[in-house]
This record gives C-alpha cells, structure tokens and sequence, in this order.
C-alpha cells in the first residue's frame, strides 16, 4: 500500500463526516424534515472510504440507493447532499431527487438508484462505453447483497465477462436484504462464489477495516484497469441502524447489533493511526471537532436554502 499521511487523515475525516451527517440526518428526519425514504450508512463508511479512496479521477461510481456516504467520498459537498435531503433547489439533485437519487457526473459519480439491481447493467453501459473510446477507466458498480438475487445481477454480470469489460463489481454485505438475512434468501450465502458461474475473479474482504478494503480494492483495481476482464470483491459489513428509518427492526437482536458495534470502523481506524503514529490523539479530535463543525454549517445552508420553484417541475425533463 502507498498511504501517505495525508490521505490517511483525509480518509478518516471523511468516515466522521458521513457518520455526523448521517446522524444529523436522522434527527432531521424524526423532525419531519425530511421526506420519504432514508437509508443511511452507519457502520458501513469504512467499505466506500477505503474502496473510492482507491480509485483515479477516471474511474466511474455508480451504486444503489444507501448512496449519501457515496456522495461524500466521491467529492460531492455535504451542504448540497443535506439541502437535496431537504428537498432544497441548491441540493445535489435541485431538490427532486431525495436521498435515493443523488449523481454528480462532473465528479465521475454516476448516482443512487432506488430500484434494486437495476443500476448493474448501467454499470455494464458504462464500462462498454469506456471500452469503445479506449479510455483507461474503470467502472466501479456498489450493491447490496439482496441485489445478487435479482436477473439484473446476473445479466450484467455476464455480459461483462462475455465482453471483458473493465468492471469492479463491489457487494457490500451488511448481512440483510431490507429484514431478511442472506441465509434465509440466497442459495449462496457467499455472495463471492456466485462470481465463479461466470468465470469472474473474486475476494472476500472485511468491511470493517478501511486498511483492508483499501488495499483489496487497489489491487483489484488495478488488475481491471490491466485489461484482465471484470473482479468481484464481497466486502463484510454491518449497518447499525434499520434498512430505512421506517425499520422496526424486529428481525434482529440487540446483542447482535451490539456486538458489531465493538468492530465500529471508524473506532478501528481510530485505534490503527495512533498504533502506527501516524496522527496522534489531538489531531485525530481535532478531525472529529472540524467534521462536526461542517455538518453544522451543512445544515445551515440547507435550512436556509430555498425550496424550488413550480416552473422548476417542468425543467430538466428532455435533453438540450
């Protein structure tokens, strides 16, 4: 790995930055400010940290609708990813798209999408096109466990391999497709070994650990940008909170929570940078300090920005 200091703090302030706002993002949601669904990140922030930290400028992000700690790693600013939660015209998507629909092509971040699977043969689109025009880019495509269920997965993943196209596919495993574990849904409880009916390469990686999606995901990367044909990493996380903030999570058991909660990411990284001196206690707090800090001024922005405007309804709906 070639992780210099600087990347390391930026990476850490990034897992605290996606933690706060999505914290704060619940409050705001119990206060009735935010409308429809809301799918947050908690415990998984060390799985997009450590994997779009490894990616080049070139390299494509699509992934499904848990998408605003995606957002945050791709570059997207936390004040337009609150304000589009807030249904704001300054939010990412002009306030239309809400949690599940944000994208920022210019930042090579190719969107949540709320339909299940249906974003895995976009991401095969994507990398073809790529392929057409020889660009050296890799198409990154983040889906849930659940998706690897759905024909969607199974079609793209395929045809990437019939077409050698340079494509990631990344399965963030947070044990369960909305209440139901993957046991009880999939033939295959080692989402990984489904890449094998396809001839795919593929990994199991601890999601937990950003050092070890960082590294996996560089190495793998790097194999697809070669030109070897299509990877598959199955990353092992955990989300603390409910599928969506409408969960009862009946499904679960607190002691099960709580005992991933002990394997907490940002805490793992935390413990790892001061083992390797790589930053010491009070810079580590004053990253903490400084990301509560934007959330707060985050939210500012967003509760100050206006709401869109009627005519804004009819905008945007065919291409120039």
């Amino acid at each position: 790995m070639n992780i210099n200091p600087e990347k390391h703090l930026d990476m850490y302030y990034q897992m605290v930055l996606i933690r706060r706002m999505e914290e704060r993002a619940a409050e705001l949601y119990q206060q009735g400010k935010i409308g429809g669904f809301l799918h947050l990140y908690i415990g998984q922030e060390a799985v997009s940290t450590g994997l779009i930290g490894a990616r080049l400028p070139q390299d494509r992000v699509i992934t499904a609708y848990r998408d605003h700690g995606v957002a945050v790693n791709c570059g997207l600013p936390v004040n337009a990813i609150l304000a589009e939660l807030l249904g704001k015209a300054t939010g990412v998507s002009k306030g239309r798209g809400g949690s599940m629909h944000m994208a920022d092509t210019s930042r090579n971040f190719w969107g949540g999408h709320a339909i299940v699977g249906s974003h895995l043969p976009l991401a095969a689109g994507l990398a073809l096109g790529d392929q057409y025009a020889n660009k050296d880019a890799v198409t990154i495509c983040m889906f849930g466990d659940g998706a690897t269920n759905i024909g969607y997965f199974h079609e793209a993943l395929n045809l990437s391999k019939v077409w050698k196209l340079p494509l990631l596919w990344v399965c963030e495993n947070n044990q369960y497709g909305m209440g139901t574990t993957v046991e009880h849904a999939s033939a295959v409880s080692e989402i990984r070994q489904k890449a094998e009916g396809y001839g795919i390469p593929n990994e199991r990686v601890d999601g937990m650990d950003i050092i070890a999606v960082y590294d996996a995901s560089s190495k793998a990367i790097e194999r697809v940008r070669s030109g070897e044909g299509p990877y598959l990493l199955e990353i092992m996380t955990y989300r603390f909170r409910g599928h969506s903030m409408g969960d009862p999570e009946r499904y679960r058991e607190q002691a099960e929570i709580k005992k991933w909660q002990e394997q907490d990411p940002i805490g793992i990284y935390h413990s790892y940078l001061l083992g390797k001196k790589i930053a010491s206690s009070d810079e580590l707090t004053g990253i903490e300090k400084r990301a509560e800090e934007d959330v707060k001024a985050a939210e500012a922005f967003a509760q100050t920005s206006p709401e869109p405007t009627p005519e804004e309804l009819f905008m945007d709906i065919y291409v120039d």
